[in-house]
């Protein structure tokens, strides 16, 4: 299959929706959104916690996660460890959310925040969807709860 055929691809749903509404004007994919910087890819290190599908979270999410070199030294903070306790409780979550057949997982994790100077651990909660991507296959996003 072409890469013109792919992009032709159009899903049951989204026909049902241009039945109703009509043709879209314009369409923002997935593909764009990470390219754009508006989702950030974790696929390759997911693998790595057993997703077995793509998986990336929102800019917003990846900016609690980002741990800049030097920032409020002594609190054993770092990108590489807060995303892998995300990613370790993400799994989990979608374990259940898998048994009990739903598409969305919400999850709490603790985090130092980033702004601020605050050193506390604070709770925050997550959401992991699975949606179809920009050809209907199924992609993984984590995100705050009310961004979708």
């Amino acid at each position: 299959m072409s890469k013109d055929d792919e992009k032709k691809i159009v899903s049951l749903g989204q026909k049902r929706m241009e039945a109703f509404w009509g043709k879209p004007i314009s369409i923002y994919t997935r593909a764009q959104a990470l390219a754009d910087g508006v989702l950030v890819d974790l696929t390759e290190t997911a693998r790595k916690y057993g997703f077995k599908i793509p998986l990336a979270c929102t800019e917003t999410v990846w900016r609690s996660l980002d741990w800049p070199v030097g920032h409020k030294p002594g609190n054993g903070q770092s990108t590489e460890g807060r995303v892998h306790d995300v990613l370790m409780m993400a799994r989990l979550a979608a374990n259940g959310a898998a048994k009990a057949g739903a598409s969305v997982a919400d999850f709490d994790v603790l985090v130092v925040p980033v702004e601020g100077e605050g050193i506390v651990p604070e709770t925050v909660r997550l959401r992991l969807m699975v949606s179809g991507g920009d050809n209907g296959e199924p992609v993984l996003t984590l995100m705050y709860p009310g961004e979708e």
